[in-house]
């Protein structure tokens, strides 16, 4: 799946996660908004997610999974789990046309249709239209600064926006402490 349009990334560096996403929505060669939020607090501000497709559908999957959240207690693994296989297997679901980032403070993962979950080495993943500039920024700054996930998922969005056509440069981050 190769959505066009945004880029998300989570940044896992010195005890705090941090989530960014684009704000430009594009239909076909038109940018149509500017300031869209595509990174957003679930289950209780607990779990950040950022999604790229769709809108719709990537909405549709941030209800469902915080409602497996409140199912199992929070427990982001098992959710993201149980989310990807209902994903993979209902009928209605395997048409929704998006992927997303979740994140706790115990977790990064990337959560597809396929039923893929995939969890990230180094803690840095990305995706959308501008993910592999994102993602490739960001280890480079986790590896040779000292940055916070913050700054690293700052400075990562505005090289990715400075390439793909489809990233702007109005960013929303949020961010977590894995302390606490």
């Amino acid at each position: 799946m190769n959505y066009h349009g945004t880029t998300i990334l989570a940044v896992r560096q010195n005890g705090k996660a941090a989530v960014g996403g684009d704000g430009q929505v594009t239909l076909k060669d038109t940018v149509v908004k500017h300031h869209a939020r595509k990174v957003r607090r679930i289950y209780n501000d607990n779990i950040i997610v950022g999604f790229a497709g769709a809108t719709a559908d990537a909405l549709d999957l941030s209800e469902r999974l915080e409602q497996k959240l409140e199912r199992y207690n929070g427990n982001l693994t098992r959710s993201a789990v149980e989310l990807a296989r209902d994903w993979r297997t209902d009928k209605y679901l395997r048409r929704l046309e998006a992927l997303m980032i979740a994140v706790d403070k115990d977790s990064t993962y990337l959560i597809s249709g396929n039923g893929d979950i995939i969890e990230p080495d180094e803690g840095v993943i990305a995706i959308g239209s501008g993910g592999i500039a994102a993602q490739a920024a960001a280890t480079a700054l986790v590896e040779f600064t000292d940055m916070d996930a913050r700054g690293i998922v700052k400075a990562a969005m505005k090289i990715a926006a400075s390439i793909c056509i489809y990233t702007n440069d109005t960013v929303t981050i949020e961010e977590i402490s894995l302390n606490e």
